[in-house]
């Protein structure tokens, strides 16, 4: 690549951030532009519900890189401004303020927008969804002592919110319309725990909950279940999950799946144009596409997309892989958790657990965790270098937290 081409980000979320960062650390010296529809430069999304609400963080603790280090990249940013198409043919990406801007490789890191209630036309002023900074610092606002958080959606933005909220002196009730807990993410064993560790720390949770309607005007006063039960509520959040955003992708003439299909190499179907980040719908290790909403997949398809616009042609090996914090414990999971895998159980300390999953010649496919604080980080990445090792695995070993992963790994009983 030369100092005279063009690299056009489009998306100036942590996907996008990171891929700008790469391509200036791995000597790319042309023109980088970063287009993005908020006001901020790239932050972490994962602090929002958790150390931001709790006011133990602010934009500056979640952001990629300083203003100072970002001027000094050289990086362009075009910042409250959205793309509305792209030309392949031209290599032009246009603005919805009807500026042009040519590129040499396109990224489109567009990320998600939250999924939000069909409230037939109503708004209620009370109503929050968290996504962005702007509205984690607006919700911050009102959890304060004695304020009744109503929670729509059981999955991981909700229990989050939920935890901060219940740390600040909140009356937290959480709806999830479901069976369990984060029930797609998370096993069985797992989601209980969650459901007793929030229930001890005071919040009310209600499964199977189906909401019959919101009592209020302009604000809702009140939460109506279809079983009659009615939820006091001054303030409500709606954790629903997310939705990728791919219209850009799909008036632009994009294959698209669940989200923007791309090869091993993160590239699109449209010559020159890369994904990566929550829209980016990828070949899995399963064999299927699938998308991944996680920090984690937002950190590394950014930097091997930026790899792979300067020429390294680096495929992208996507293991699945997420943690969440509540109070004092954090879950991790790794690699398939398949329906029919031979489940594990491997005890812990302090109510800790790990639960290893084998495909049907005993070989680690997946692992989920639970434990205080971060004490089953250490196996989490042990078991992905077991999935990743192919080896096959003594059940009986597995089972003994008295035997070494580590040891499994080198083939020994340590």
């Amino acid at each position: 690549m030369n100092a005279s081409e063009t690299m056009v980000i489009v998306g100036a979320g942590h996907a996008g951030g990171r891929a700008a960062l790469t391509l200036r650390e791995a000597g790319f010296t042309g023109r980088i532009v970063l287009i993005g529809d908020e006001p901020h430069l790239p932050y972490e999304r994962p602090p929002l519900s958790k150390a931001l609400l709790k006011g133990e963080s602010d934009l500056a603790a979640c952001s990629l890189f300083s203003e100072a280090n970002f001027i000094a990249s050289g990086i362009e940013h075009l910042s409250g401004v959205k793309a509305t198409h792209i030309d392949p043919a031209r290599h032009e990406a246009v603005l919805d303020s009807g500026v042009s801007v040519g590129y040499s490789k396109l990224l489109l890191a567009v990320g998600g927008t939250s999924r939000s209630l069909d409230l037939g036309g109503r708004s209620f002023d009370n109503m929050h969804y968290l996504r962005t900074y702007d509205e984690a610092v607006e919700l911050e606002k009102h959890l304060t002592p004695g304020t009744r958080l109503v929670v729509v959606g059981g999955g991981f933005i909700g229990l989050e919110v939920a935890a901060s909220a219940c740390e600040r002196g909140c009356d937290v009730t959480v709806l999830e319309a479901g069976t369990r807990l984060a029930a797609r993410a998370l096993p069985e064993r797992t989601s209980e725990a969650l459901l007793a560790l929030h229930r001890r720390e005071g919040v009310t949770i209600h499964l199977g909950a189906r909401i019959k309607r919101f009592i209020g005007e302009t604000h809702v006063e009140a939460v109506q279940l279809a079983d009659g039960t009615c939820v006091p509520c001054d303030l409500l959040l709606v954790g629903i999950g997310l939705q990728p955003n791919l219209e850009l992708a799909r008036q632009s003439g994009l294959e698209t799946g669940s989200g923007i299909r791309v090869d091993r190499y993160l590239r699109t179907s449209a010559p020159d144009v890369y994904a990566a980040g929550d829209a980016c719908e990828f070949p899995g290790i399963d064999g299927g596409f699938q998308r991944q909403e996680t920090w984690r997949n937002a950190e590394a398809q950014g930097r091997i997309a930026a790899l792979n616009m300067l020429g390294q042609e680096q495929p992208f090996i996507g293991v699945p892989g997420f943690w969440s914090d509540h109070y004092a414990f954090g879950l991790q999971t790794v690699g398939v958790l398949a329906a029919d895998a031979r489940i594990v159980q491997r005890e812990g300390g302090d109510g800790g657990f790990l639960l290893l999953y084998l495909d049907s010649r005993s070989r680690l496919t997946g692992a989920s965790g639970w434990g205080l604080g971060n004490s089953i980080a250490k196996d989490i990445k042990l078991c992905e270098r077991l999935i990743e090792s192919e080896v096959v695995l003594p059940v009986d070993a597995l089972a003994d937290a008295g035997v070494s992963l580590k040891g499994l790994l080198r083939g020994a009983y340590a």
